[in-house]
């Protein structure tokens, strides 16, 4: 299994992924009943999560909603650390994450708009070095594992920050490595030698710890956030969640 689910989502496009790996998987998740972990995400439980990524991870992949560690710890801090599910909000979710769309566009309180260049989930499609909305349109963006692949992450994020209203938020996910500073080189296009430089084939970059302080030349704020450290152990256990994982929490700047 380790090795079909690694091989799939190296070689096969995502837009393609996003189309017809859920109905796979909820097959699949026939044979992974019980109750040892839960998708906060979906509610679903199972006796464990599939195994997930290139070198696969154990534990990762929700098979009913398809939300992965980081997703499952991005909803427990939209609900224990925002007021996402009660307040009126306006909501842009770049590169939209299939675990996501349901549940928050069923939210009432939300207006939600996703949008995505290629993505068949969106509704807008949208380049993020351009987006086609007027500024301080929405109080929350998402955009999460998006400017890895971009030619330009910082003017993507000063589009981010023009379309963010004054008092508005967002959080900006993205791998980031133990590394001191950000690995880029524009003149790499070969797809294995980006891979074995960045990690993918369609990755332009390699982040380090300067993740932040990067994207916030751009004039939008962004904020490490160690929500996780502070959970206890019996729920990052129970929702299989990432321990080491930081929220990029991101606020419009000048």
């Amino acid at each position: 299994m380790k090795s079909i689910i690694s091989f799939v989502i190296r070689y096969v496009p995502r837009k393609y992924l996003q189309l017809v790996s859920h109905f796979f998987l909820k097959v699949l998740a026939v044979f992974y009943k019980g109750k040892n972990v839960e998708c906060n995400v979906c509610g679903h439980t199972f006796r464990k999560f599939l195994p997930y990524g290139r070198k696969a991870r154990e534990n990762a992949l929700c098979p009913n909603c398809l939300a992965l560690e980081r997703h499952r710890l991005m909803w427990l801090f939209l609900q224990k650390e925002t007021t996402f599910f009660s307040k009126k909000l306006k909501v842009l979710h770049i590169a939209p994450e299939l675990c996501f769309i349901e549940s928050m566009d069923a939210l009432p309180n939300l207006e939600y708009i996703t949008a995505d260049l290629e993505s068949p989930l969106a509704n807008v499609k949208m380049d993020v070095h351009d987006i086609p909305f007027e500024a301080e349109s929405f109080d929350v963006i998402f955009c999460n594992h998006v400017m890895e692949h971009v030619e330009d992450d910082l003017l993507a994020c000063k589009e981010i920050n023009r379309v963010l209203k004054k008092d508005g938020w967002g959080i900006i996910q993205s791998p980031v490595y133990d590394l001191e500073q950000t690995l880029e080189d524009k003149s790499i296009t070969d797809p294995a030698e980006r891979e074995r430089r960045f990690g993918q084939r369609d990755h332009v970059r390699k982040y380090g710890k300067d993740y932040a302080s990067r994207l916030s030349k751009s004039g939008l704020i962004v904020q490490e956030n160690l929500f996780v450290k502070n959970l206890d152990r019996d729920l990052i256990i129970r929702h299989a969640l990432p321990e080491n994982e930081i929220i990029f929490y991101c606020k419009k700047g000048d």
